[in-house]
């Protein structure tokens, strides 16, 4: 997706808006450093990517050798899929959990938390909404999205970001032989 493509679009595809850390939005990290920080296998980030889950807004793959290139949000998302996947929800609920917070356009992600009664996911955006849910015997466990994209933060600290338009090795190599 081109960066014409983002901005007519008016980001709306994006799961998080606010509340992020200001980063370059043409700026992001390659697959192995996003499965790195959201604590997942290639192989996981890869099969995501394909089924569309979570997309790499930055870049997406273009055929054989091409590199993605997920931006921050992206990996916050990864890693709270990961965990909602450790509790033990299935991917399925996790993609109509995803689908309903790109509709519900969170503004506020340090009061945000993902409760789960184990077969669905709740959006809470406020501590009453926490504890209604909780007081009707819905709510058993609560990811405090805030508390995860700090983390994200911090262990992207240590890797640096591409941009869109650098080639990876293998496309640098590629086009030696050709030129």
């Amino acid at each position: 997706m081109s960066a014409d493509d983002r901005t007519d679009r008016g980001m709306t595809d994006l799961l998080f808006t606010d509340g992020l850390p200001d980063l370059d939005p043409e700026m992001g990290y390659r697959g192995a450093v996003a499965a790195r920080a959201a604590g997942i296998t290639y192989r996981q980030l890869d099969y995501w990517a394909r089924t569309e889950l979570v997309e790499p807004t930055v870049r997406s793959a273009t055929g054989s050798g091409s590199q993605r290139l997920y931006g921050f949000r992206d990996i916050l998302v990864l890693k709270l899929v990961k965990r909602l996947l450790d509790t033990g929800i299935s991917l399925q609920q996790i993609r109509t959990a995803v689908e309903q917070l790109r509709a519900a356009g969170i503004r506020d992600l340090a009061g945000t938390t993902l409760m789960s009664d184990g077969a669905s996911v709740y959006l809470c955006t406020s501590n009453d909404e926490v504890i209604d849910l909780v007081s009707r015997g819905q709510g058993v466990f609560g990811i405090a999205v805030g508390k995860v994209l700090h983390e994200v933060e911090a262990t992207l600290v240590d890797f640096e970001a591409t941009e869109p338009d650098q080639l990876d090795e293998l496309a640098q190599r590629r086009a030696k032989r050709t030129a």
